[in-house]
């Protein structure tokens, strides 16, 4: 077996974002296999969250937020390159964790036993996984995803590489490499100086409107056409709207602890703000599905107070560091 680190899934030790009791237990699968990657590395994933600050509303959807590989690169040392798959996909994996190279590759949650209850064995949906080991002989693999470190084998190894399969219709996933260049944590102060300037600069990029603004407005002309659909349909736009700045604002809210835990003051405003962001989303994702199923009205004013509490953080942050 090739293996970068040296871990076993039964003990794997999550990081504390993915231990205690949240309102949104997941955010998404790009940002959750971040963090629990960049906790088995040693080092603290929350520094790098002023990501989460600058979300905006698209149109049809959220920002789907991400860390940003440039703030990786700076805290961490870890440069990501995207990986070009010209021959089998289990072959690239195997030569970059030998290289000692974690691989972030989109596969079918069909075939990941952590997924079970959800999409194991029901359910074909695309999701960023974090290889650490692979034996390909003892059809064996070791990978990061959503709130922890697991293990697939035997089937499941056949069927998530398409090992059986050749079908030219079938395109090769994306796929990123994470080249540890060096892999020692930096002290905390160092740490932290670093977080702050990623933030700074993270505020400078801000939407220019509200974004709540914007999204109430196209709320309000989706509500009649969301009432004539099922309810797979509410999931999808509920993921892409509620459930995606909900999920958000509470890491910007965890972000806010984590700076004041290691020394940064006057951020409890913002830090409450952006929690109260994420508890109302989470309620009004149940509300919206309650007017959807039974055809009644909704409170729009909800929109309204979430755009206040967004207008209050950032001009609480604007003040404090630009």
């Amino acid at each position: 077996m090739h293996q970068i680190l040296d871990l076993n899934a039964e003990s794997y030790q999550q990081h504390l974002i993915h231990t205690q009791e949240r309102d949104w237990a997941e955010t998404n699968c790009y940002v959750d296999v971040w963090i629990e990657l960049l906790n088995a590395l040693g080092h603290e994933p929350v520094a790098a969250m002023p990501f989460s600050l600058g979300i905006d509303f698209e149109g049809d959807q959220w920002t789907f937020f991400k860390f940003q590989l440039s703030d990786i690169y700076q805290l961490y040392g870890i440069e990501v390159q995207e990986l070009a798959v010209w021959k089998p996909l289990i072959q690239h994996i195997e030569e970059q964790v030998i290289m000692g190279r974690p691989v972030l590759v989109e596969l079918d949650s069909m075939y990941l036993p952590d997924t079970a209850g959800t999409a194991y064995k029901m359910a074909h949906v695309k999701t960023t996984v974090a290889i650490n080991d692979i034996d390909i002989k003892n059809k064996h693999l070791g990978y990061f995803h959503a709130q922890g470190y697991y293990h697939l084998q035997d089937e499941d190894f056949d069927q998530v590489f398409r090992l059986n399969q050749d079908d030219p219709s079938i395109l090769e996933p994306y796929v990123e490499i994470a080249k540890l260049r060096n892999n020692q944590p930096a002290d905390s102060s160092s740490i932290v100086k670093t977080s702050l300037h990623i933030l700074k600069k993270q505020l400078q990029m801000l939407p220019p409107e509200n974004p709540f603004i914007s999204f109430k407005k196209q709320l309000e002309q989706d509500l009649e056409w969301l009432k004539q659909e099922d309810l797979e349909m509410f999931h999808k736009y509920s993921f892409a709207t509620l459930r995606q700045f909900g999920a958000c604002f509470e890491l910007a809210s965890n972000y806010m602890e984590w700076l004041m835990k290691n020394g940064e003051h006057d951020l409890l405003p913002a830090s409450t703000c952006f929690k109260q962001i994420s508890e109302t989303a989470k309620i009004y994702q149940f509300q919206l599905a309650r007017v959807i199923s039974r055809g009644k009205s909704l409170d729009l004013s909800t929109v309204d107070t979430m755009a206040e509490l967004w207008s209050d953080a950032m001009q609480n942050l604007k003040q404090k560091y630009l």
